[in-house]
C-alpha cells in the first residue's frame, strides 16, 4: 500500500521533485534577469543588433519593449518560485508526518495570494502591452477562470488545514 505521509511516502517523493524544481526555477530567474539587463543595454544602442537578423523576443524586437515583456514574465516566475518554496515546506511537514502544522495554513494562504497576483500581473502587462507598447492590438483581456478557481480551492484548503490544526490542538489539550 502506498503511504501519503511520512518518510518514504508519496509526499516525500513530491518534496524531492519540488526541491529540484525550486533550484531550476532560481537558475531560470537569474537567466531571465540577465537577458532583461542585456535588452535594456541594447535599448541604449540598438546598433548592437545587426539589421539583417530578425530577432524577436516574446514577439518584440530587442530593446525596451522586449525588456518590459520579459519583466512581466520575470515577475510571474518569481511568483512561481515563492509558490514552490511554500509547497516545499508544506510537503516537508507532510513528510515529517505533520500535515496539519499551523504554519501550513499561512503557507497555503500565501500560495493563493501569489497565484492571484500572478494572474493580476498577466492582466497588467497585457494592458501595458496593448495600450502602451502597441504590440498586441488584437488581443483582449481574457479572464482565466481556471486560475481563479485554483485560488479559491487553495483558500478553502487553507481553511481545512486551519480547522485540522485546531482539532489537533484541542486533542492535545484533552486529558
Amino acid at each position: 500500500m502506498i503511504r501519503a505521509l511520512g518518510p518514504g511516502s508519496v509526499s516525500s517523493f513530491l518534496k524531492v521533485i519540488l526541491d529540484v524544481f525550486y533550484y531550476v526555477l532560481w537558475i531560470a530567474t537569474f537567466l531571465v534577469a540577465a537577458i532583461i539587463l542585456g535588452l535594456l543595454l541594447i535599448s541604449f544602442d540598438p546598433q548592437i543588433v545587426p539589421r539583417m537578423a530578425d530577432i524577436r523576443i516574446m514577439g518584440a524586437p530587442p530593446g525596451l519593449a522586449a525588456a518590459i515583456r520579459l519583466a512581466g514574465a520575470e515577475l510571474s516566475l518569481i511568483g512561481v518560485v515563492v509558490i514552490v518554496q511554500r509547497l516545499r515546506r508544506v510537503f516537508g511537514a507532510m513528510t515529517a508526518g505533520d500535515p496539519f502544522h499551523p504554519d501550513n495554513v499561512r503557507r497555503l494562504r500565501v500560495i493563493a495570494m501569489v497565484l492571484a497576483l500572478i494572474e493580476i500581473n498577466g492582466y497588467a502587462f497585457g494592458l501595458l502591452d496593448r495600450f502602451v507598447l502597441h504590440l498586441n492590438r488584437d488581443g483582449g483581456l481574457t479572464i482565466n477562470f481556471t486560475s481563479w478557481f485554483a485560488v479559491l480551492v487553495i483558500v478553502v484548503l487553507a481553511e481545512v488545514f486551519r480547522e485540522g490544526a485546531r482539532l489537533r490542538r484541542d486533542a492535545e489539550l484533552t486529558i
